[in-house]
């Protein structure tokens, strides 16, 4: 990267909803999501290894899960929801610009990370999202569920990384908290902004910029969509035919 990442604080989201048995964590004989055996090895280290390859600044934050686990953490408070854990852990002296990501993440690699947090500052944006194309992952994964974004111009889907830049990045964690609970649902998403919004999606008539270019306004702020050239950006663990997938890919990897 032209310029070092040393700088980029990382906050890795390892909650999980109390009370509520995770069908993964049963089948692995393991209460906590993040240790879930991915070929023998538990899933966060897989994150942890390539955010210390990307030399991010460190120790990196975690909430919902004890840092103690391993030295390269330290701990951020958590609340109901990824998104109220995001916010909590970030006004909690988390310095910026921060890499928000995820622990369930298993393929992350040095190389998404340098390719997002270059995009994202290059974009000069307060708020950054990473995304996957549709046309990079159908054809690697023709089988792999995902939940697209269908643009007028690209359809994409998440990749679970997130670049603030600075505070004023905030106000996005702050609305992703009253809707956080429809990310996997893009119609009734769009709505809470705007029914106008909804409508020219509905009518395959909003493009990703749009998107964004009406979130920018409304939150007053600048917010960019960053493109991930690689399929497995793309790729988490929400279900066992992810596991099965994932593992696959691993073993083919160091095969």
């Amino acid at each position: 990267m032209a310029k070092s990442a040393k700088d980029v604080s990382v906050l890795i989201l390892a909650g999980q909803r109390e009370g509520v048995v995770d069908p993964l964590c049963a089948a692995a004989g393991v209460e906590r999501k993040a240790i879930i055996p991915i070929n023998g090895k538990p899933m966060i280290d897989y994150v942890l290894d390539a955010l210390s390859a990307a030399q991010l600044k460190s120790p990196f934050h975690v909430s919902g899960f004890g840092a103690e686990y391993d030295k390269r953490l330290t701990q951020s408070p958590s609340a109901p929801g990824p998104a109220g854990s995001a916010h909590a852990a970030l006004i909690d002296g988390i310095t910026f610009p921060c890499l928000v990501t995820t622990c369930d993440h298993p393929l992350l690699t040095q190389d998404m990370i340098d390719i997002f947090i270059k995009g994202a500052r290059e974009s000069g944006a307060d708020f950054c999202v990473g995304f996957a194309e549709k046309s990079v992952i159908q054809p690697a994964y023709p089988d792999v569920k995902r939940t697209y974004w269908n643009f007028s111009d690209i359809p994409v889907s998440g990749c679970n990384l997130f670049y603030i830049a600075n505070e004023k990045g905030l106000a996005v964690i702050e609305f992703w908290k009253q809707a956080q609970h429809l990310r996997k649902q893009p119609i009734k998403l769009a709505r809470t902004v705007a029914w106008g919004l909804l409508f020219k999606y509905l009518l395959g008539r909003l493009s990703l910029d749009d998107a964004f270019n009406y979130v920018s306004k409304r939150l007053v702020i600048t917010a960019a969509p960053i493109l991930i050239p690689i399929a497995e950006a793309a790729i988490d663990v929400d279900k066992p035919s992810d596991k099965e997938l994932v593992e696959r890919i691993l073993a083919e990897a160091r095969a």
